[in-house]
């Protein structure tokens, strides 16, 4: 069945975009949304709550939403469309429910377990699947504890569930980027720069011989004589 990871940054309009990927599913049976965070406090943190009530409004009242540590028995046991939203929140509960934040082999042995059956439940899921997720690794390394083993652990979770997904979608200030095709770690990397042999691999570079790793230009001089230059058009 059809799997989709969106992927992107705070406020990058992932959710937005998983919502309405969802929006073409037929009212009945609707949408299993699920709900996998710690459940909002409006006391202890009013802002997360209010961060949640913004989502809650956005869903159509004939989806239901499911609130639920157990995401990989939610896919498994889905009868319509499913939408998470988001594994971030879900690392975030996994490791607060084992209350393992200072204990980083144990939060890692826990979130790797559980994400191991996450994709097992999407190799066999009865319907599509809409997953959302943080990228959290392009910025600056967090400088307490809790914080790098939550980057970590999110990381780990993401190309685990990117590998048995169908598409993978990346959103990016607005701008929705499909990954779907693009190298993966675990396969052949591209371009391979090695795979040229015989002659072709021991001239490969060499003066006098055409190489698909053209070198770039390391003066004026040279830049200037490349057709289409300003210095060669005067």
């Amino acid at each position: 069945m059809t799997s989709v990871l969106i992927v992107g940054g705070v406020r990058s309009g992932k959710s937005a975009y998983a919502e309405k990927i969802m929006a073409g599913a037929p009212a009945d049976p609707g949408v299993a949304y699920v709900a996998p965070g710690p459940v909002p406090d409006p006391v202890q943190d009013p802002e997360w709550a209010a961060r949640v009530a913004v989502h809650q409004k956005r869903r159509p009242e004939h989806w239901t939403t499911i609130e639920t540590a157990d995401v990989p028995g939610a896919v498994a046991s889905t009868d319509r469309p499913m939408l998470v939203d988001c594994l971030g929140t879900w690392v975030t509960r996994l490791v607060d429910d084992s209350g393992t934040w200072s204990e980083r082999d144990r939060a890692r042995t826990v979130v790797q377990s559980a994400a191991d059956r996450l994709c097992l439940a999407l190799r066999a899921a009865p319907a599509p699947v809409v997953l959302v997720s943080n990228e959290v690794g392009l910025g600056v390394v967090p400088d307490h504890p809790s914080g790098r083993l939550f980057r970590d652990l999110l990381g780990m979770v993401n190309v685990a569930v990117s590998t048995e997904c169908t598409h993978v979608l990346w959103v990016v200030a607005g701008r929705v980027l499909d990954l779907s095709t693009a190298p993966t770690i675990t396969g052949p990397p591209r371009p391979d720069l090695f795979a040229a042999s015989g002659t072709e691999a021991k001239t490969a570079g060499r003066p006098g011989t055409e190489s698909t790793l053209r070198p770039r230009p390391t003066s004026e001089d040279e830049l200037s004589q490349r057709p289409g230059s300003a210095r060669t058009a005067v």
